[in-house]
């Protein structure tokens, strides 16, 4: 996708629930790679995290499109709590390496200024490299990073960790 690709980032709503579904499914089955998770029998991942952004108020699911297409999905938890967490973003392939997930993940924090989480896994190198893009770009000198354990995971590597603060946004 070209850079002057047009990305849009907007809440989804119950309309939109069947298209997150198959981006949910699409995210899934990208992160089983790092997660050993399989499908279950009907085919499809766990789905807590999906239904839990259209369902609980201290969460909020975005659709992130560009040139009107769908083509990736942002669930941000923590609302109501003093630090927001993305605890799921994803991008599809064919519209990667174009800036659409650097665009559209700073509209999608820029919504919700205050601490931010983000976490990640080390294997994922494409991984990495974005999340720690994105926190230079949000808070250039003034961003963390640490490993924690995936919660009820021994098997698995921990987590990585970035956290950093969104500032509000500059009024004219």
């Amino acid at each position: 996708m070209p850079h002057n690709t047009h990305v849009r980032v907007r809440l989804a709503t119950a309309d939109d629930r069947l298209l997150m579904e198959r981006l949910w499914l699409m995210f899934r089955h990208d992160m089983s790679e790092f997660s050993a998770a399989k499908p279950g029998p009907d085919g499809t991942f766990r789905t807590d995290r999906l239904e839990a952004a259209f369902t609980d108020a201290d969460r909020v699911p975005y659709l992130l499109t560009a040139d009107e297409r769908p083509v990736g999905l942002a669930f941000v938890r923590g609302l109501g709590g003093p630090v927001r967490v993305l605890n799921s973003f994803f991008v599809v392939r064919g519209a990667r390496g174009a800036g659409v997930g650097l665009r559209a993940v700073l509209d999608v924090l820029a919504r919700h200024p205050g601490p931010w989480e983000v976490a990640f896994q080390d294997v994922n190198a494409p991984a990495v490299r974005f999340w720690r893009r994105v926190a230079r770009e949000v808070a250039p000198d003034a961003w963390t990073e640490e490993h924690r354990p995936v919660p009820g995971r021994p098997e698995l590597a921990p987590d990585t960790w970035i956290a950093f603060h969104v500032p509000a946004a500059r009024r004219h």
